[in-house]
């Protein structure tokens, strides 16, 4: 399913990834409190090129990126695929990523729209293509060179075969389009991850 602004999650699983995430949406208001930028995004993943700045989640990630990165450095045994028998081209759920420096850009984007008109603006931030759990598996295996062990989990119960947002708002209204694919949001969180096996605890 390709989302526009107007879909409503309510709550829908759309994660068909290790971790459960669910679709969420933040605002950034004004100083009098109004609502001024309303955005919804699918996951932000990866990390800073630079391998200094990353995601570093609290116990288990529930996102499925970081839940591969903490596989790839021994930090957890396998990476949980829950159902194998979508109807998606390799029968795992399909989702948008986003690299967080595109989710990050995307944010000034919409900070110098509402300098010049303020008020409510809702839009989508993602890439306009969505990535199958193993492709993710496959895309981290090419960034880390090793191979990954998953095992195939029973569905789990609310999610869909497939979502991923429509970012055509975001391009024509505030000239923001995502630079970043699958393969370099996961050759940044290798990075940070490898560099930072234990996150910011040294």
């Amino acid at each position: 399913q390709h989302q526009n602004e107007h879909y409503k999650h309510e709550g829908i699983p759309v994660g068909g990834d290790a971790g459960g995430h669910q679709a969420g949406k933040e605002h950034l208001s004004h100083a009098d409190g109004e609502p001024a930028h309303h955005r919804a995004v699918e996951a932000a993943d990866a990390a800073h090129k630079s391998g200094l700045i990353g995601e570093d989640p609290n116990g288990i990630p529930n996102n499925l990126v970081p839940y591969i990165a903490k596989v790839a450095v021994g930090a957890l045994e396998k990476v949980h695929v829950f159902g194998n028998d979508y109807p998606t081209p390799d029968g795992t759920g399909v989702r948008d990523y986003i690299h967080v420096v595109d989710l990050a850009k995307g944010h000034v984007a919409a900070i110098k729209k509402l300098e010049q008109k303020p008020g409510l603006f809702i839009c989508n931030l993602g890439t306009g293509k969505g990535y199958s759990v193993l492709e993710v598996i496959k895309a981290y295996e090419k960034a880390c060179g090793k191979t990954l062990p998953y095992v195939i989990d029973p569905r789990r119960p609310g999610d869909i075969a497939s979502v991923y947002a429509d970012p055509a708002k975001a391009k024509n209204e505030l000239g923001w389009v995502a630079q970043y694919g699958i393969e370099e949001m996961c050759a940044d969180s290798w990075k940070w991850q490898s560099m930072n096996p234990n996150g910011y605890k040294g």
